[in-house]
């Protein structure tokens, strides 16, 4: 009984974490880019009473064995990367990603991070930054003089400089793939580093070598349906509240056994 309660607790502890997770995912709803995540459990170690195959007393096979769980562990969890809803702005400097692909910035410590998120600005020298004044890789600067800037599918940015009738190449956004993007940590800020699991990014244009292109005037939303993580928060509410009986279940069997001699 006592082994019940233990069993009990770590599903207890387990659905937990997993309406922690869960709430992360709704409060994330309106996140630009923010990619949802989920918890992934393993049971874990038994304890074997008799094992299947071996041999009982009147010389055949035991064809079944006899095993008790210590009950459950979460052991990973995992952001799903399916793209979210395209929103139209029609800010010329809000851009989405159509596809597989990051954004590279740089932050202050020199480093790289990436990011689906793309509600850029303009710092004071004209350079294309984050929310948080983290400058776009590779770098581009738009003239004092710019009156309107325009951004191809395949990330190339052109202005129309005043007085000019022709617009004027002045970069291209380069976007950078994973193999295992569910490697990536999550920084906060929208922003993802690369881990030995991730592997190392790949860059390229958008469009090619399976990059996504790029869409002027629209951000890409949260990829989080509120109906499914509803859903997701009952299912994890009723196997606690389960738990929670089993744990009240083995208590009540405790108190009999105990109240035996009287």
């Amino acid at each position: 009984m006592i082994k019940a309660m233990r069993t009990a607790a770590s599903g207890m502890v387990a659905q937990q974490m997993n309406v922690d997770n869960i709430a992360n995912n709704l409060a994330n709803v309106n996140t630009t880019g923010f990619k949802r995540s989920k918890i992934e459990f393993q049971d874990v170690l038994y304890q074997n009473y008799r094992k299947a195959g071996t041999a009982s007393a009147i010389g055949t096979e035991i064809p079944t064995g006899l095993s008790i769980g210590y009950g459950v562990r979460p052991a990973s969890s995992t952001r799903q990367y399916s793209t979210g809803d395209l929103q139209l702005t029609s800010n010329p400097l809000d851009l989405a990603i159509s596809g597989d692909g990051f954004f590279q910035v740089q932050q202050p410590d020199g480093t790289t991070a990436y990011t689906r998120d793309g509600t850029f600005k303009l710092s004071a020298d004209g350079r294309l930054v984050t929310s948080d004044g983290f400058y776009l890789q590779p770098e581009v600067t738009l003239p004092e003089d710019t009156v309107s800037v325009s951004v191809g599918v395949d990330g190339t940015i052109e202005v129309m400089q005043f007085g000019q009738e022709e617009a004027t190449q002045v970069g291209q956004i380069e976007l950078a793939r994973f193999i295992n993007p569910a490697g990536l940590s999550g920084i906060g800020r929208n922003l993802f580093v690369p881990t030995s699991a991730s592997g190392s990014a790949l860059t390229d244009y958008p469009g090619q070598n399976g990059l996504g292109t790029i869409d002027q005037g629209y951000l890409e939303m949260s990829n989080v349906k509120v109906v499914d993580e509803m859903v997701n928060m009952i299912v994890a509410q009723r196997a606690y509240e389960m738990n929670s009986k089993a744990i009240q279940t083995a208590d009540d069997m405790a108190g009999v056994a105990n109240n035996l001699k009287r």
